[in-house]
């Protein structure tokens, strides 16, 4: 992990403190934080020496020189005029004194409110331009809770959009407060008078009804020129992010795999050591089937990872509290095998809600301090997923089965501050999950939550914060005070700035998972192209998930080191909300652990306008050379929204021109065209489609098209059969009723094939089920019908004893078809096959006629027959035997 001069250290609570108060020798003031009604906040001990958001995570900031700086770190905001007081100014100009404090800031105000006095102008003077940029510092003292953004110009070219976390408006009796730092680039800076404005910025879908609740408090702002390059450009904090991508919920398999570089990619989390969560579990077979390969793909795309394993559901401790043997040797066996790969490894997932124990929750942890720790000795500990369940109640924890009554052994325990920090105590880094706008509950609020636990903030969290679960559902809609013209678009773009205000790391739910979605969801990644994946919308004329989390994404957690750049319309983008951001990820530290790193050059435009605008922007390369890669921008479907880029000559500038929609994010993914490695495309696959056709399909490769080659039979010569293929799929037509195909594809210009596929051509092709009807004379509370039809081979239809005949299975294929086979599919349990079947098919399901019988096979049953015209088809099980009769997967066979 990147870390920045000051690390934040893991502290004890503000109460468990007190303990030691009379062994410590600090400069601590106390300080009283008022809100914006006078209200008494709370009353937090400021180390005064650690005031700077120098903590966060993040590379190492330069040293500076302070240019000018207003107000006095104090904690207090006494020394400027009470927000919209009759003395207030929307102006201040900065005296030449280089680095004084004004004596007299009585027309400056405390902090901007949008409805009265959203902005404040700060004119300077600069006698030559600082050669690498200056670091504008603000420290807020509060805030209110609706997430205030505070957007910064320096001479009307935007540098940044600052996220303020608050607690003001809640119940909460603990303050938070945070210095925020934003890099502003010399590009931006002229010598003699320079101005920068500080507004308040309504959020994107949000109306005039905001404004008054758009408000915080400053104590000191300041401006400095910095002595040296700056590593990263910073945007308000540091921050990280990601998702988790996973299969039917559960499975890190092939299908997940396979979508887990195009996801990344798409959100615009790629190749900047974001963090995604791996979360298969213990208890679930198959759930890690594939993650070796999972891991190696985030290794590739220069990703971290927080690993979650071991159920803690059934652990019974010894008699010391140590982790009992089995539980150890599953925990050590995923970490000889994976500890490479990941970063940080989750202690439990929401203990309160799945009735888990704290004294298991605290072996794990001293599983981890002790042996994980000595096998993988990069590893940071993360708290559990806290979801701060209180005590039993019907509606708290009704999830929990037959007679048990709690939320966690001892009864809502995640919910006492003091029981938590027994966890925090040996924890590296904090956790807490949200949803809609649970983070600032009063009472189980991950955010309000967290302050109760350390006793405040003096300066954000005293311990790191990675949060592996923030997200909407389908139902959260945004606070109807702010006036949000879109309102489930507005409450997860607000959620997740506030975790960009006040988190180090958080994770979204899941890429694919019902009612949380960024993507469509319901079938077998396995079976699905991932090239065809398409944008989850929650509701119809709404912004979707994924676009809020691109365009944040973009903004605030592409890493690397700035790249030199100048906006050549500038004036038409005058105190315009278009943030451009381009940086050089090859400067990145290797990442902990797996050492992974990256080459790539990011350029990003970002439009927070309610209006489409323009951008013409000269970037200084990192070479000059020619470049290629992706860009990606709108689209509603993954192939729609990227496109491949060739031929940027760079001198070392390289000019980029984006007409940008409302709200919409675009992002460049280039490296030097002499880097970028010759490669065959992966996972080429052929399938034979109605209209004696071959449907292929395979993974991108680097390049802007791909060809196609078909030899006859298994030995002919390959010939080009399609040139220019845009997209990472191709139906070839005109094939002939059972001739051998041998396929194969590659980019163009290049010699490197795929693997070659042979399938014999045949007009004999699988039946859509989407409309079909499944059913049996097993009764459903054994086994669903369902599990035969649904693409996935994990789940499936079974007797659920030793077969036995009568037993039968039934489909309704919605109308009547002209079939000429069935095909039963059981590879994952091979030996339950029917002992014997007779075929039945029917008009009406009334009057049966018996089609043709047989014994079943090893692994899979394919029922041939003359070609007939039906509706219903039941499959009748004749024989007996020491197996389940099972299906996990049904086809039926047609020309149509």
């Amino acid at each position: 992990m990147r870390t920045r001069n000051k690390k934040k250290k893991t502290i004890k609570p503000l109460h468990l403190l007190l303990k030691f108060a009379a062994l410590a020798i600090l400069f601590l003031v106390s300080v009283s934080v008022f809100g914006e009604d006078g209200t008494k906040r709370g009353e937090v001990e400021v180390d005064m020496t650690k005031l700077s958001s120098s903590s966060d995570a993040g590379p190492q900031l330069p040293d500076g020189t302070v240019l000018w700086q207003l107000g006095k770190q104090d904690g207090s905001s006494a020394e400027f005029a009470a927000a919209a007081s009759a003395g207030v100014k929307a102006a201040y100009t900065v005296s030449s004194a280089s680095g004084k404090t004004p004596s007299n800031l009585q027309s400056v105000p405390s902090g901007l409110r949008g409805d009265t006095n959203p902005e404040l102008s700060i004119t300077y003077n600069l006698n030559k331009i600082p050669e690498n940029g200056v670091l504008f510092r603000v420290s807020i003292i509060d805030a209110y809770k609706s997430v205030p953004q505070m957007s910064v110009f320096s001479n009307s070219q935007l540098s940044g959009i600052i996220q303020i976390a608050g607690v003001a408006g809640t119940d909460n009796e603990y303050s938070f407060r945070k210095t925020y730092e934003l890099y502003i680039p010399k590009e931006q800076l002229t010598t003699g008078s320079n101005e920068l404005k500080l507004k308040a910025a309504r959020g994107i879908y949000s109306s005039s009804m905001e404004d008054k609740y758009n408000w915080w408090t400053w104590d000191v702002l300041s401006l400095e020129s910095l002595n040296e390059p700056i590593q990263e450009p910073i945007h308000g904090s540091y921050t990280l992010t990601g998702t988790m991508v996973n299969n039917k919920q559960f499975y890190f398999d092939e299908g997940a795999v396979t979508h887990l570089p195009y996801i990344m990619k798409w959100l615009g989390i790629a190749y900047s050591g974001n963090v995604m969560r791996t979360s298969c579990a213990s208890d679930v077979g198959r759930s890690c089937s594939n993650m070796a390969d999972y891991y190696k793909v985030l290794q590739d795309y220069n990703m971290q990872s927080v690993a979650l394993y071991l159920h803690t559901g059934d652990i019974e401790l010894n008699a010391d509290g140590s982790l009992p043997a089995d539980a150890e040797k599953k925990l050590t066996d995923y970490f000889e095998q994976y500890s490479p790969y990941f970063q940080y490894y989750e202690v439990d997932n929401e203990p309160g809600l799945f009735n888990r124990s704290k004294a298991v929750n605290l072996a794990i942890a001293d599983w981890l301090n002790t042996k994980g720790k000595t096998i993988a000795p990069h590893l940071q500990t993360v708290a559990p997923g806290w979801a701060y369940w209180p005590e039993y109640r019907t509606d708290s924890c009704g999830n929990q089965k037959g007679t048990v009554k709690q939320c966690g052994d001892p009864d809502g325990w995640e919910r006492d501050p003091g029981q938590r920090a027994e966890l925090e105590e040996v924890t590296d880094l904090t956790n807490g999950h949200s949803y809609g706008d649970s983070y600032i509950f009063s009472d189980g609020g991950s955010f309000t939550e967290n302050l109760k636990t350390f006793g405040g903030a003096a300066d954000g969290l005293s311990k790191k914060m990675l949060t592996t679960e923030f997200g909407t559902s389908d139902s959260h809609v945004d606070s109807y005070q702010y006036g949000a013209s879109e309102p489930t678009a507005a409450v997860f773009d607000r959620i997740m700035r506030a975790h960009i205000g006040y988190a180090d790391m958080f994770v979204q739910h899941a890429a694919f998972f019902k009612n949380f979605s960024l993507f469509k969801y319901g079938f077998n990644l396995e079976e699905h192209d991932p090239a065809k994946t398409e944008i989850y919308y929650t509701k119809e004329n709404e912004d979707s998930r994924v676009s809020i989390m691109r365009r944040l994404s973009l903004a605030y957690a592409t890493h690397g080191a700035p790249l030199t750049y100048q906006i050549t319309n500038k004036d038409e983008l005058a105190d315009k909300l278009v943030y451009v951001r381009a940086v050089d990820t090859s400067t990145l530290e290797p990442l902990a652990g797996s050492g992974a790193t990256s080459n790539k050059v990011l350029v990003n435009f970002v439009n927070f306008e309610e209006t489409e605008q323009k951008v013409t922007v000269k970037v200084t390369m990192p070479e000059k050379t020619v470049y290629e890669g992706e860009r990606f921008g709108n689209g509603d479907t993954y192939e729609a929204a990227r496109t491949y880029v060739t031929g940027k000559n760079a001198a070392p500038e390289l000019e980029f021109t984006e007409t940008l929609a409302p709200g919409e994010a675009v992002q460049y993914i280039l490296e030097p065209s002499s880097a970028v490695a010759d490669a065959a495309p992966q996972g080429f696959k052929a399938q034979a489609v109605k209209g004696l056709s071959m449907k292929l399909s395979w993974l991108e490769a680097p390049g802007a098209s791909y060809e196609v080659l078909r030899a006859d039979g298994s030995g002919g010569d390959m010939k080009v059969v399609a040139t220019n293929v845009q997209s990472t799929g191709y139906t070839d037509s005109k094939l002939k009723e059972g001739t051998l195909y041998t396929y194969a594809v590659r980019v163009a210009g290049s010699s490197l094939l795929s693997d070659k596929v042979q399938i014999t051509a045949t007009g004999l092709v699988p039946l859509d089920r989407s409309e079909w009807k499944v059913s049996s004379n097993i009764s459903t509370s054994v086994s669903n019908p369902g599990g035969a039809i649904d693409g996935d081979r994990r789940t499936r239809w079974d007797t659920g004893k030793h077969q036995a005949s009568g037993e039968y299975f039934q489909i309704d294929l919605g109308k009547a078809h002209t079939v000429e086979a069935v095909e039963l599919d059981y590879t994952l349990s091979s030996y339950d096959y029917p002992r014997g079947y007779e075929l039945y098919v029917s008009d009406d399901a009334q009057n049966w006629k018996r089609v043709v019988s047989g014994k079943g096979q090893l692994s899979m049953t394919r029922i041939s027959f003359p070609q007939l015209k039906t509706r219903y088809i039941k499959i009748l099980q004749t024989g007996a035997g020491g197996n389940y009769w099972s299906i996990q997967e049904l086809q039926v066979y047609s020309r149509e």
